[in-house]
């Protein structure tokens, strides 16, 4: 039900939470509570159960209908046995009596056009400003444990192109559900385990003693580097034989090229609360116990010699083998022993990010859910990452046949290449255009976000030496067309947040950016904050400066979610 409570020196009474500000979010409650105070005076017969927990409010196409419309009348009607205009009346006689909501009009079968009072929708600057780094975070996913797996490399070789995508988006998907509220453990997957790890060793070994790589080993400048470091911590080695070298080139090497990724993640910011071992996994005696307790659940059958999971009984396409006929485990036994440690360490939600090649995996992986006892619907979600190139990229001379992450870093730099690989969904194919990168016009979008906000701290900083200052605000004075479009944007931006988080889409974040950015350079263009020549210092510049630092705090938030930098200056 609608808070209401009597404005003093008034004879009508309105909803108190409105009488400061009315962003799309409070608008949106607004229009829920009013439904069900409709619904409870038996003006629509409709059951509380009927109606949506979120009413939409979007911004309409034609700024003259108003600065807020939605369609619930249009969905409702029919339910509450009325046409959609008797049903968008009802409603509108409720909401032309919240406090900051200028007027109601209906508008063709039944939408209503929403008009808020400047001084409701200017509120909102104060408010962004005052809240600082906190504005746009929500509690939208309290209570969730998520456990994020992303990147996930072989430690056999630095990080690639191919690995840059889920390294931008998977830190970025992880921010935002942050930013929800969620609590997310970032994990890396160290794939440590295998033959592949016997492969990297001996082709170290081979450089190490000026031999060919064996055929099916690691080529590229950067193994015969890995020998540099094995010989710097084990001056001794070429003096072993290659079965006692083998296990401790292994292990030195192992280390020297985990110190490159996680060096190479730093760089590109990209940070991990868990770097866990595959190795360790086997060591612990994981895998036994993982087999053990799939079968207690009636899961595990033995067929010629092999244990098997009967995973088509949760729609994998068919059944997997966990232990060979030989006693040798599977990498599917090993996945199976991992989703059960990241259920044991209470993580009742996890999140695999997978690349392109990885389809296969969804429904195996699932079916590990279900055979564990979860519910594959709800307790694990598999995100699949298309491929990312770039035009003109050349060819690591140091890893060989890739294009190494930190040399795109080198050539593009960590904001251009995160900004442009957040814009897009995951599964879309993705070409980036280094020309375009690199240009420092509006043409770029990552360089207008950033110019966005570097105008502004620009802005502040004149504004300043003209003896603005914060000392004053009237909301009611950012009547302007652009101000009233840049702070229905700067609203927007909690919801946005949400939404992406809910979708595991941070490409919302930033194109919503780049519309706040455009915003803000209209209204720089129209409306002056520090006052022109000898005028004096009014209120309305004060103001104004407040709509400025709002805009900047928005800026500077949303670029972090994205990892990217809010530069001061460009």
């Amino acid at each position: 039900m609608c808070i209401i409570t009597c404005v003093p020196n008034s004879s009508t009474c309105k909803p108190h939470r409105y009488a400061r500000r009315v962003t799309p979010e409070e608008l949106s409650s607004a229009i829920s509570a009013c439904l069900k105070d409709a619904v409870a005076a038996g003006e629509l017969a409709l059951s509380e159960s009927a109606l949506p927990e979120d009413v939409r409010v979007e911004r309409p196409k034609n700024r003259e209908h108003g600065d807020w419309a939605t369609n619930i009348a249009l969905q409702l009607a029919k339910q509450a046995g009325t046409n959609p205009r008797e049903f968008a009346s009802i409603l509108a006689k409720r909401l032309e009596a919240i406090d900051g909501v200028e007027s109601v009009d209906i508008a063709g079968p039944g939408f209503l056009n929403i008009t808020v009072e400047a001084a409701a929708a200017g509120a909102l600057a104060k408010a962004i400003v005052e809240a600082g780094r906190s504005y746009g975070t929500n509690q939208a996913l309290a209570g969730h444990v998520v456990n994020m797996e992303f990147v996930s490399a072989n430690p056999t070789g630095p990080l690639h192109i191919g690995h840059t995508r889920w390294a931008a988006l998977g830190d970025s998907i992880a921010r935002v559900l942050r930013a929800s509220g969620a609590d997310v453990t970032a994990e890396y997957y160290i794939n440590d385990a295998g033959s592949q790890m016997n492969v990297f060793a001996n082709s170290v070994l081979s450089r190490l003693h000026g031999r060919d790589v064996p055929e099916g080993g690691y080529p590229g400048e950067y193994i015969r580097e890995l020998g540099d470091e094995v010989l710097k911590a084990h001056p001794a080695i070429r003096e072993l034989t290659d079965e006692a070298a083998l296990p401790v080139i292994r292990a030195a090497a192992y280390e020297a090229q985990m110190k490159d990724i996680k060096a190479t993640l730093a760089k590109f910011g990209v940070s991990f609360d868990v770097f866990f071992s595959e190795q360790e996994l086997h060591d612990a005696g994981a895998i036994e116990s993982a087999v053990a307790r799939l079968r207690e659940q009636g899961h595990v059958f033995d067929d010629e010699g092999a244990v098997w999971l009967r995973t088509t009984d949760f729609g994998d396409d068919k059944d997997r083998v966990m232990i060979r006929a030989n006693g040798e485990p599977t990498y599917f036994a090993a996945d199976a022993a991992y989703y059960l440690s990241k259920k044991d360490r209470g993580f009742t939600e996890k999140i695999y990010l997978l690349g392109a090649d990885h389809h296969g995996y969804i429904n195996r992986l699932k079916a590990i859910a279900a055979c564990a006892g979860d519910d594959p619907e709800v307790n694990i979600e598999v995100l699949i990452g298309q491929l990312v190139s770039v035009n003109g990229a050349k060819l690591s001379k140091r890893a060989g046949n890739i294009i190494e992450l930190k040399d795109l870093i080198d050539w593009l730099g960590t904001d251009a290449v995160r900004y442009s690989l957040a814009r897009f969904p995951a599964d879309s194919p993705l070409t980036l255009d280094p020309e375009l990168l690199k240009k420092n016009s509006n043409e770029n979008p990552v360089f207008y976000v950033q110019y966005a906000h570097a105008r502004s701290r620009g802005t502040a900083r004149n504004a300043i030496d003209a003896g603005v200052d914060l000392s004053a605000f009237d909301a009611s004075l950012l009547d302007h067309a652009t101000e009233n479009e840049l702070l229905s944007y700067l609203g927007s931006y909690p919801s946005i947040v949400a939404k992406a988080a809910e979708l595991r889409e941070p490409h919302r974040v930033a194109r919503h950016l780049e519309v706040i950015a455009g915003a803000y350079h209209r209204w720089y263009d129209a409306c002056r904050v520090s006052p022109l020549g000898d005028e004096p210092v009014q209120d309305v510049n004060r103001t104004r400066l407040w709509l400025n630092e709002a805009t900047s705090q928005v800026l500077a938030n949303g670029l972090d979610l994205l990892g990217v930098s809010a530069p001061e200056r460009m």
